[in-house]
């Protein structure tokens, strides 16, 4: 096998393929169609920041048995011909008439049997990337053969991280370390809440971090309003509470934790707050194991913010992580996706101080044998204090 590959020697490609091809024959599908790019990252190590233009479809196709084919536009060639894949189809695009359709039914209909049945992921947290009427047309053109849902194909191998990949999310969560500890100093420097935003992502590139999808964050008198607000130009002031939140990426991994910030001495009802997410946190670090489920994840941080006398916030208390921002399973009370061993995952409690005021904690995590790992540097147990 030629060793060639992107991110990943191709053996970890390899054991990717085999374990989608294992879950496939399971579920009685004779190929797995991908078009997102974290999938197609997934089984080739195609990493490319290309995907922000909309203007080009890319297909590949994980057959029963064998290498994965790229069925791909031109203008990526070169780069899918450094991974480990052989097989590269390529049609020159984008072509208004037929942008590659053609061709991969084609070369679906060479890999599947008229009887047979088409994997495509369809369910939560997937998408189709392409236009839903080439999807239809090739659909018309692959009949008799069957698309069917493979959501739980993808994701049921996805979830479960080698201990390489393990490895890329760690060292993206040092880099993310490292621009935390240079906030205080930004704020000294540029108090206004959008330069702060701007010098942070500023820090995590200069750590290490190849580019910051997400920042996120928020700034308040005891507390902020929300976690997704893009940042304005507020100058922040002495009893502001100051959150910042990255999802930055490393060799095509993401961490995604949050540091708050007190400037100046918070006061008791903040104290309680913090010293509550800490306690939560540390309940999950203690008592997480597989075997449980997502909703139990959720009952063990709700019930311990309950104990230390905070009002849980809404919405979810986690979630997983990996070749994007957020993966499944979500920390909520209805998700009852099993924990196993080897999935990365969020800690993401969060109180209510009073209506439209929150505070937030995130660390990630592992999951061992054993229970919880963190990957991220553990948060101190009190706010760290920035005097303004």
């Amino acid at each position: 096998m030629a060793e060639r590959s992107l991110v990943f020697p191709a053996a970890e490609f390899v054991r990717r393929t085999g374990a989608l091809q294992a879950r496939m024959a399971e579920a009685g599908q004779d190929a797995l169609l991908l078009t997102g790019p974290a999938d197609i990252f997934y089984v080739t190590g195609f990493l490319t920041r290309f995907w922000e233009s909309p203007a080009r479809p890319w297909f590949v196709v994980v057959p029963a048995a064998g290498r994965p084919v790229a069925v791909i536009p031109a203008i990526g060639s070169a780069l899918m011909g450094r991974t480990w894949i052989d097989d590269i189809r390529t049609w020159p695009a984008p072509d208004p008439e037929d942008d590659g359709i053609g061709l991969l039914a084609e070369t679906l209909g060479d890999l599947v049997p008229e009887s047979g049945a088409i994997g495509v992921p369809m369910g939560l947290e997937t998408s189709l990337r392409m236009p839903l009427g080439d999807y239809l047309r090739l659909a018309a053109r692959l009949a008799p053969r069957g698309l069917v849902d493979a959501t739980d194909t993808i994701q049921r191998v996805r979830e479960i991280k080698s201990e390489a990949e393990i490895a890329k999310i760690r060292a993206i969560c040092g880099i993310a370390d490292t621009a935390f500890e240079a906030v205080p100093a930004i704020v000294a420097e540029t108090p206004r809440l959008d330069t702060v935003f701007r010098s942070f992502q500023m820090a995590l590139l200069e750590a290490g971090a190849d580019w910051v999808s997400y920042t996120a964050g928020g700034a308040g008198p005891g507390g902020y309003g929300d976690v997704i607000s893009p940042a304005g130009p507020q100058v922040l002031r002495a009893g502001d509470l100051l959150m910042l939140d990255t999802g930055a990426v490393k060799d095509g991994y993401f961490c995604d934790f949050d540091r708050n910030f007190a400037l100046g001495k918070p006061s008791p009802e903040v104290c309680r707050a913090q010293a509550a997410l800490f306690a939560a946190t540390e309940a999950a670090l203690a008592t997480l194991r597989p075997g449980m489920r997502a909703s139990d994840a959720h009952r063990i941080l709700t019930g311990a913010l309950e104990k230390e006398g905070a009002t849980p916030g809404g919405g979810r208390l986690g979630h997983g992580l990996g070749v994007t921002l957020t993966e499944w399973p979500s920390f909520t009370d209805r998700d009852h996706t099993e924990l196993r061993a080897g999935m990365v995952l969020t800690l993401e409690p969060s109180v209510e101080l009073a209506p439209g005021r929150i505070l937030v904690h995130e660390e990630d995590i592992v999951l061992r044998a054993t229970g919880p790992e963190l990957l991220s540097r553990r948060a101190p147990a009190e706010l760290p204090v920035i005097v303004p």
